[in-house]
């Protein structure tokens, strides 16, 4: 459950403007004048035109008590004493180490009327795409000429994923990406672990890699080469050990986050004072350019790790994908008993928003009015026959709440028992045995609810308000009913209208079975349209990529339904995967996640991340290391140390500086070096790079900044042999050949050897750089001088896309080089 009280960061929740109401006449009393919902409440439901004398006078009653047991059990207000959701608040300047206090949001929105609304609004995003677009637009008119694409290749995207196992996240994407396809992209999915899934990307033509993870988390991929990441799920985060460190900084990457899980476990890491942990989350969830979220509760609750770019798609096959695996178990006659009921009864489900506000108490008593004149259809409860039984799904409720519904129910007419709440936990069980399900709630939402989704897809018969959010995918008497939300009254005679003789007429029975029929895909157009919209404002493309199809040139078609048929017969397909299900699963991922991020901690691989860590036992530990550690440099700094001279002292200095080499220092793979005729040396920018580096002697990395250099590692810091590249401008334009630069400013102090190579990182990360039958050759040319002086160059002749004849390296040159390869030596 989520509050309204209060914006969640840059997508902010703000009110939206209330319908128009019915006039009512002004207030005599200044009791009246302090509660405007209970008044514009009352005003609109007397107020109704055609009905009875005599039932005008009962429904007053009846209303007027259900008004004094609101007063009785909740005095002074209307306003239900709901708990409050406690969320860590996000200082500007500050972050999660630095003593931030606690920010209580209030379930209540403090006077907001039914029918009433707050909008999710991505500000901060739509400002940024708006000022992006316009100094593109101005750069053009600078130019004053169009800028003219080569068109040498599609636009890639990076799919990445925690695992390939059968669930909604994988139906949803699947979805997305075939229409991506369609529009000109070009795709590749990573995932950390492998399932039945990878058989249906392959069969819709996108590769997978499954990605081995080094001890350090940084993943053996080339994020370079695609022009932006969807990555899905936190299980994915991983990936992100790579995306937070150059040169990856620069790649878009767009964050679709479908779990409540981390957001259930931000208090308890609060409370537990795991700030380092928090502070990870933080670090991850503002790198991304956008996190998308399916519904408008979770930016809510991931309000604690806004960074301004929190972005919401509605439309998910998530319900429909919950409904399927619960008629799979099919639990029926075990539910029932859970919930207390018998096999015979008719029972209606009322459920509402996932948001609090204060009139939520109200609505669920007037609908229970309106339920009242069912019961005329059932028997006493004394009956062994079929009897009206009401659930209510609700979230947290106080006591003060439960009795004061109780005593309302007993009035209307029900029995002791006939209306009770269940619990969230317990949605899917209430709408599998529900024979109607009555949305109660009148606060108007951007999306339509996914508890309405799920109910449909389960061939329930649905009632709802005519909300705008709900006339949008509800047509009135086909596949579904609705009812005006100023006049709650009028449902009395929808019901009248579907519940026959105690039973669920044919009618309700057919907008039942239309409703399932179409809820089967119910927003989905809106959500794969959104993903083509969001690439489009998230990626700019470079000159040699072909332009994609935009959002609007998407053929209705592809993009009307999920793809449920690729998911036939895909075994295991309703298994849930509970592997980041509690806080005590992310704990351990987080802990052993910052482990790995020290540079000199030796740690085994990812696969036993999920290994038995207790974190009490761990901080324990680590606070009793931390102890031992500062007591052994305080009894060091007690011994008594040597004393000597000045002469000395001055002496031993200027031996030290002689002896260190103001570029490197010496290693085992320096001296290996010495005696070699040939040094190749790899350019790299960055920590993202070094899983493509070699460790042999062979090789030497180049550093074009000396913040990305490997720990203990023969590394060249050619920023400090060349001062230009520490500008990041001059950097980035002349890449590599910075480092050529550098290296051949006073070379002899650097290369002692008699050949000098050079080898990308980038070539290492495709798989084209020299093997270990190369090396020994080229070594064995080198030292037999079997060519002289000479120039050797590589290249993987049987992985080039162009290659097709399986042609030599000089006839392919000359193919793509007009000739020229020969000629040129």
């Amino acid at each position: 459950m989520g509050s309204l009280d209060s914006p969640a960061g840059s997508g902010s929740y703000k009110r939206a403007a209330a319908p128009a109401s019915v006039p009512r006449a002004p207030s005599a009393g200044g009791g009246a004048a302090r509660r405007p919902g209970v008044r514009s409440r009352l005003a609109r439901f007397v107020l109704v035109d055609k009905v009875d004398f005599l039932q005008w006078i009962g429904t007053a009653a009846a209303f007027f008590f259900v008004t004094i047991l609101v007063y009785t059990f909740l005095p002074g207000s209307v306003v239900v004493e709901n708990p409050t959701m406690l969320l860590p608040s996000r200082r500007a300047s500050g972050g999660w180490g630095q003593g931030g206090t606690e920010a209580v949001l209030p379930r209540g929105l403090g006077g907001l009327e039914n029918g009433e609304g707050l909008t999710f609004e991505p500000t901060r995003l739509r400002e940024k795409w708006a000022r992006e677009r316009s100094q593109d637009a101005q750069s053009l008119a600078e130019l004053g000429r169009p800028v003219k694409r080569a068109g040498a290749r599609k636009p890639r995207l990076a799919l990445v994923f925690g695992d390939l196992s059968p669930d909604a996240m994988q139906l949803q994407m699947i979805s997305v990406a075939s229409v991506l396809e369609a529009m000109g992209y070009e795709m590749k999915v990573f995932s950390f672990g492998d399932g039945p899934c990878s058989s249906i990307w392959r069969t819709i033509g996108i590769p997978v890699e499954i990605l081995p993870v080094d001890t350090k988390l940084l993943t053996s991929i080339d994020w370079l080469d695609y022009d932006g990441m969807l990555v899905n799920s936190i299980e994915a985060r991983p990936v992100f050990s790579s995306l937070l460190q150059e040169p990856f900084k620069s790649v878009p990457v767009i964050w679709t986050v479908q779990e409540t899980s981390l957001a259930h476990c931000i208090r308890e890491y609060k409370s537990s004072g795991m700030t380092q942990i928090l502070g990870g989350w933080q670090e991850v969830f503002s790198r991304a350019n956008v996190i998308v979220f399916p519904n408008y509760i979770l930016p809510v609750m991931y309000a604690a790790f806004d960074s301004g770019n929190y972005f919401v798609i509605p439309g998910s096959p998530a319900p429909a994908f919950q409904a399927d695996r619960f008629i799979v178990k099919n639990y029926d006659k075990d539910v029932r008993i859970s919930l207390s009921l018998g096999p015979r009864d008719f029972v209606i489900a009322m459920v509402g928003s996932q948001f609090s506000y204060d009139g939520l108490l109200m609505e669920e008593a007037l609908v229970l009015q309106a339920v009242g004149p069912l019961l005329q259809q059932y028997p006493s409860e004394n009956s062994t026959q079929t009897e009206l039984k009401v659930r209510i799904l609700t979230g947290n409720q106080t006591d003060k709440h439960r009795i004061a519904l109780e005593a309302i129910a007993l009035n209307v007419g029900f029995s002791r028992g006939a209306v009770e709440h269940v619990a969230v936990e317990d949605t899917d069980n209430l709408l599998a045995i529900a024979n109607l399900v009555i949305y109660c709630s009148c606060f108007d939402e951007q999306s339509f609810p996914n508890v309405l989704v799920e109910a449909m897809i389960l061939e329930k018969l649905v009632i709802a308000p005519d909300l705008g959010m709900i006339t949008k995918y509800i047509d009135d008497g086909i596949n579904g009913l609705l009812f005006p939300r100023k006049n709650i009254a009028m449902l009395s005679q929808v019901l009248l209208q579907v519940v026959s003789n105690g039973e669920l007429s044919d009618l309700g029975k057919n907008i039942a079975s239309v409703g399932k029929a179409r809820a089967k895909d119910l927003m989905a157009s809106e959500a794969i349209e959104g993903y083509a919209v969001l690439l489009e404002n998230v990626i700019k493309f470079p000159s040699e990529t072909l332009t994609p199809l935009t959002a609007g040139e998407i053929p209705l078609p592809l993009k009307q339904e999920w793809k449920w048929h690729l998911f036939e017969g895909v075994e295991h397909l309703y298994n849930v995967n509970e592997s980041l299900a509690d806080c005590k699963m992310l704990q351990k991922m987080d802990w052993h996640r910052n482990r790995k991020d020290d540079p000199h901690s030796i740690t085994p691989k990812i696969d036993e991340t999920f290994s038995a860590i207790a974190w009490r036992e761990e901080r324990a530990n680590g606070i009793m290391s931390a102890k031992m550690k500062l007591e052994e440099e305080y009894l060091k700094e007690r011994s008594d140390q040597p004393h000597g001279t000045w002469e000395e002292v001055h002496r031993n200095v200027k031996r030290v500086d002689r002896m260190k080499n103001e570029l490197h220092e010496r290693d085992e793979k320096e001296l290996e070096r010495t005696g070699q005729p040939l040094c190749i040396y790899e350019p790299f920018y960055g920590e993202g790079t070094w899983p493509f580096l070699h460790q042999s002697s062979l090789y030497r990395g180049i550093g074009l900044s000396s913040k990305g250099r490997r720990f203990g590692a023969d590394d060249i810091d050619a920023s400090s042999r060349l001062p230009l590249l520490n500008s990041g401008y001059y950097r980035d334009i002349l890449g590599e050949f910075g480092a050529f630069f550098a290296l051949a400013n006073r070379i002899d102090r650097i290369h002692k050897n008699s050949w000098i190579g050079f080898q990308s990182w980038r070539v290492t990360a495709r798989k084209a750089n020299l093997s270990k039958n190369a090396e020994s050759a080229m070594l064995e040319a080198i030292q037999t001088q079997k060519h002289g002086d000479a120039f050797y160059f590589w290249v993987r002749m049987d992985q080039d896309p162009r290659n097709h004849a399986n042609q030599d390296f000089w006839s392919l040159c000359d193919a793509i080089n007009a000739g020229n390869c020969r000629s040129s030596i």
